[in-house]
């Protein structure tokens, strides 16, 4: 598998940086090769327009925004899902990333 990118984003892009550690430490633990990260909802937009992403994962606290990304994303292949509100409370960090991983088709 060759390095991905996980975008995930959030309200402020603070609440999910604890996440983003423990998703790290469970794709160290895999042996995967990967940059994840977090944004704000706002910063989301500069970094579909560069194309530089694998999958993109909402914060369950912006599921509203669900529909807007769904434009966003048209025609871009950047698979994306509201992050499970069970693990993401949990900061169930390897849920997550088998959850990028499945959306991503690896």
């Amino acid at each position: 598998m060759s390095k991905k990118t996980i975008m995930l984003v959030c309200s402020a892009g603070m609440s999910t940086s604890l996440l983003v550690t423990k998703m790290e430490k469970a794709a160290a633990d895999k042996g995967m090769d990967a940059e994840i990260f977090a944004v704000s909802a706002s910063e989301a937009d500069s970094h579909i327009a560069k194309g530089e992403i694998d999958v993109l994962l909402l914060g369950p606290q912006i599921r509203f925004m669900k529909s807007q990304f769904e434009k966003k994303l048209e025609g871009k292949d950047i698979p994306f899902e509201v992050i499970n509100m069970a693990d993401y409370g949990m900061m169930n960090g390897e849920n997550v990333l088998n959850a990028a991983i499945k959306l991503m088709g690896e």
